[in-house]
């Protein structure tokens, strides 16, 4: 009945202490670093988060690639043949194309493998968000829900995923058209730091402006605060990238008034990185609504 592999990428920026835990498969995804292609793996095995974020600090300029749908045949294929099933906790599609690619993968080895299943959920989700789905889908088959019934269970909480960032270098944003250069130059002037939210269509939306970095952390944890569901239940992700310490302090505030359960930190790697530079900070909890 659990006979099913689950599958994601390496945009899901899962900590170390779960990805070893668990039977789960993280595909790697191409980097390009000022004209020199790496593959980002789920233990940075290319080159670790320090590294990456150095470079970016330095000028370096980061571009990424979907997967294609000829790799996810691939690795689709490979566990098929094993004789399971597969649950593939994809990207958000309102930031990638790969879940479409996912898509294309599974049409081309349905009529192959006619006795198999290959169910695609799509996370709507980045980073440790995405990340947070693959812990509960991983929990949930340790349980022995069937692949439907954890399939179900993911599409009823996914828009319970509630996603938060704040960014410390406005460039990255610029760069990826999330704001206009003017917006950039003059918010940097001014030290004024975004609070972004992942929506219920997957895209990231800009939400608030803060001055200053402290009270954009302030901001997360107060998001947290109004909207999270049994926080003493709740085992709360906070990713980052390279700046622990902030990701701490964001940590100290929460439980200072909120009773969660436990907080797990992770790398904000370097597909995600990217596109939101060094210093972002990210928190992703389940709460009445995104």
């Amino acid at each position: 009945m659990t006979n099913y592999q689950i599958i994601t990428d390496c945009t899901c920026d899962l900590s170390k202490s779960i990805y070893e835990k668990y039977p789960l498969l993280i595909l790697p995804m191409e980097v390009n670093l000022d004209s020199e292609v790496f593959m980002h793996t789920k233990d940075f095995q290319n080159m670790d988060a320090i590294t990456f974020y150095n470079k970016l600090k330095n000028g370096g300029v980061s571009t990424t690639s979907q997967i294609n749908p000829e790799t996810f045949r691939i690795e689709f294929e490979k566990v098929l043949n094993e004789g399971k099933d597969i649950l593939y906790i994809g990207f958000s599609s309102g930031l990638s194309g790969s879940l479409q690619s996912s898509i294309v993968a599974k049409s081309l080895l349905e009529d192959k493998y006619p006795d198999r299943k290959i169910i695609i959920v799509d996370s709507l989700a980045a980073s440790a968000g995405q990340g947070l789905l693959v812990y509960y889908a991983l929990l949930n088959q340790e349980q022995g829900l069937n692949i439907e019934e954890n399939e179900k269970w993911l599409n009823d909480h996914v828009l319970n995923l509630s996603l938060w960032f704040t960014v410390d270098d406005l460039q990255f944003l610029k760069r990826g058209g999330r704001v206009s250069g003017a917006v950039a130059f003059v918010g940097t002037a001014l030290k004024i730091k975004p609070v972004l939210h992942v929506d219920n269509e997957g895209h990231l939306v800009n939400v608030s402006k803060e001055h200053g970095r402290k009270a954009s952390l302030h901001a997360l944890a107060n998001r947290l605060h109004e909207t999270i569901i049994e926080p003493e239940k709740q085992i709360i992700f906070i990713s980052h990238a390279d700046a622990l310490e902030d990701a701490e302090f964001l940590a100290t505030k929460i439980r200072s008034t909120t009773p969660i359960k436990d907080i797990i930190f992770s790398d904000i790697g370097p597909v995600i990185g990217s596109h939101s530079g060094p210093g972002t900070i990210a928190l992703f909890f389940f709460a009445t609504e995104r």
